[in-house]
């Protein structure tokens, strides 16, 4: 499955015009090296998101489990306080994991988290419902700008997010920003951004529409209910709506932002084994 092709045709990442697998460059959109090093059958067997959605749920969901029995073991109540609260992660083993807010990036100087907090959830309602909407806007997404401008957004949104509540949160501003944050939302906001500036950039009002639509009511939801971090998806939309207009869905992809996917990817990684180490020796004095 994962097999190289070394010759013989292949069907262009960015267009899917058939080329050859050592070709230089496509002759129908333009792409260079448009057979991925003779990787392209396989990347195409992943779909168009190259496998981010489910990277996206299973990590999550891996991360957020950690979190639970992190909470175990270490005695704390993961009932929560009600509802909302039930099968709730402590904040000890979320600041472990890579939480974000202007507690860990102010007060303890770990920056990366603004990469590391999106793949980390709450409560189960939280996960569900973000996930939804993740396995809801990132196949559109995808089709649209294509997997790895898609995972770039994706981190962008994170990035602008969860600095942007940082910052309100170190001012301590009502409704805005967090000592302590977690959650996909803010990179949910960044593909509604995405789709909303495809449908401008492009000239679907349908498309523009639907995402202004969903981000406005998301938000409206937000100031309604508390312990929502408006902050975070208002940096997460501004994020995902720049990075756009960077990318230009409306040109090919290139292998360069397969590069840079692949960078943020690796980033992510990294920021969650940096909160580990950084606040494992600090555990004691946290519980």
């Amino acid at each position: 499955m994962f097999k190289r092709q070394r010759t013989g045709s292949v069907v262009c990442a960015s267009c899917g015009s058939l080329v050859g697998v050592n070709d230089d460059q496509c002759y129908t959109c333009g792409r260079r090296n448009p057979g991925l090093w003779g990787f392209a059958p396989v990347l195409r067997r992943l779909g168009t998101d190259l496998g981010f959605v489910p990277m996206i749920v299973y990590g999550s969901s891996v991360l957020y489990l950690l979190a639970l029995l992190l909470t175990v073991r270490t005695g704390g109540n993961i009932m929560g306080g009600g509802p909302l609260g039930i099968l709730s992660p402590n904040g000890q083993s979320q600041l472990l994991l890579g939480a974000s807010g202007a507690m860990p990036v102010f007060g303890l100087g770990m920056w990366w988290t603004v990469l590391s907090a999106a793949w980390l959830h709450g409560s189960i309602l939280h996960i569900l419902f973000n996930m939804m909407w993740v396995r809801n806007l990132g196949p559109a997404t995808a089709e649209l700008y294509g997997g790895p401008r898609m995972v770039i957004i994706y981190t962008a949104a994170s990035i602008g997010g969860f600095l942007l509540s940082s910052v309100f949160g170190l001012f301590r501003l009502p409704l805005l920003g967090a000592q302590l944050t977690v959650g996909a939302s803010a990179p949910i906001f960044g593909l509604l951004g995405a789709l909303m500036y495809y449908g401008r950039r492009s000239g679907s009002s349908m498309i523009h529409n639907e995402a202004k639509g969903y981000a406005l009511a998301l938000f409206v939801f937000g100031l309604i209910f508390p312990g929502i971090d408006n902050a975070a998806h208002a940096g997460g939309f501004l994020g995902g709506y720049v990075t756009s207009l960077w990318l230009d869905p409306l040109k090919p992809e290139r292998v360069n932002h397969m590069l840079v996917a692949l960078v943020c990817l690796v980033a992510t990684a990294l920021a969650i084994l940096a909160s580990i180490l950084r606040v494992y020796p600090l555990m004691p004095y946290l519980l």
